[in-house]
């Protein structure tokens, strides 16, 4: 079990980041924020695979004045993702917007970052600072570490808007750098209690980005560091939402939706065509949302032990499995019905008993 840092709760919108509150999963929409149709349409497709937060790049004022209307049409909190201009912030707000996303770093007027801060207070809109790597160094400063000088800037910010008594604050400090990233939450985490959003900017494609993601943001949260996570994905947003489940569950902050399928890699010890099942299982199992571990494995070394410890499981022998059922050896089937009876077995244990699951 992991024991998570104690951070204060933040409320955006109808999602609480932060406290108790388990860890959210957000994302960004990669449409012109301009097009509200396309960006509704691209943000219900998220709501329905479990975007719990959604973040718009709001780069002109027309974008901002758009956001009123994509809030109305969709059901999760809505964020304004806002550099260089304090006034596309205050449009923002003005909006209705959950949260704005600034870095008051890039608004080089004290007095128009703290006009946003006091408008934010006075219609109730959370604000994330957000700091990168790539714009914070400065003159002078190249034999300083980045993660202390991202820590040394962001504190510099909080500790202005507390000044100015707002304090409904997340907090993100992201490097492409997956090492860089990982120090500078562990220093802010013992500096402060506001919550943070963990994730590894500009990680590139889904091949990248879904390693350092897996690394940096699940190395965190496995500190217990972390209350809400976006992974950056050069590609379609939907990867993002299911690399970030994926490492939820993982990490068993996250029950894992439908079936956890478990198999072995494979080596010469293997008797049966163990890719091929496991890939005729995977398209034929059930969709039903039920928790289910389901082994197959492929020889006799580590197969037998794993399948036991499963739901469900088949343990590959000379041409045959042996079929263990929660944790009982139920029968031995030949390699040709293996397919068959398993996804038999699993369709049985899917079924609803007494509102429980599969276990």
């Amino acid at each position: 079990m992991i024991e998570r840092r104690r951070s204060r709760p933040v409320q955006v919108g109808r999602v609480q980041i932060g406290g108790d509150a388990p860890v959210s999963l957000q994302s960004m929409t990669k449409t012109h924020t301009t097009d509200i149709k396309a960006t509704v349409d691209q943000i219900k497709e998220l709501e329905d695979i479990g975007c719990e937060i959604i973040r718009v790049a709001v780069p002109t004022r027309e974008a901002a004045k758009c956001l009123g209307e994509i809030k109305r049409q969709i059901r999760i909190p809505l964020v304004a993702d806002i550099h260089f201009s304090h006034r596309m912030a205050l449009d923002a707000i003005e909006q209705g917007v959950d949260k704005i996303r600034i870095n008051p770093g890039n608004m080089k007027d004290k007095g128009k970052v703290e006009e946003v801060v006091r408008a934010a207070k006075d219609k109730g809109v959370a604000i994330r600072i957000g700091v990168n790597s790539g714009s914070i160094r400065a003159r002078g400063e190249e034999d300083i570490p980045m993660a202390e000088l991202m820590v040394r800037a962001i504190l510099r910010y909080c500790e202005h808007f507390e000044s100015l008594g707002f304090r409904d604050i997340v907090l993100s400090l992201k490097a492409s750098d997956v090492m860089t990233t990982m120090e500078a939450y562990r220093r802010i985490a013992r500096e402060c209690d506001y919550p943070l959003h963990l994730g590894i900017t500009a990680a590139g494609p889904a091949s990248t980005s879904i390693m350092k993601s897996a690394i940096g943001i699940g190395g965190l949260l496995s500190e217990g560091i972390g209350d809400t996570l976006r992974v950056s994905i050069t590609g379609h947003p939907t990867e993002e939402i299911k690399t970030g489940k994926g490492i939820l569950e993982a990490l068993g902050l996250r029950e894992v939706e439908g079936w956890e399928l478990i198999s072995c890699p494979t080596c010469g010890r293997c008797e049966i065509d163990l890719e091929t099942i496991v890939e005729e299982v995977k398209a034929k199992l059930p969709p039903e949302k039920r928790g289910l571990q389901i082994a197959i494995m492929g020889c006799a070394v580590n197969g037998p032990g794993e399948a036991q410890e499963c739901d469900i499981g088949i343990a590959g022998g000379h041409g045959f499995g042996l079929l263990f059922k929660r944790g009982q050896l139920v029968r031995k089937i030949p390699e040709s019905e293996m397919v068959t009876q398993l996804l038999k077995e699993v369709e049985a244990m899917s079924a609803p008993t007494n509102g429980g699951s599969g276990k």
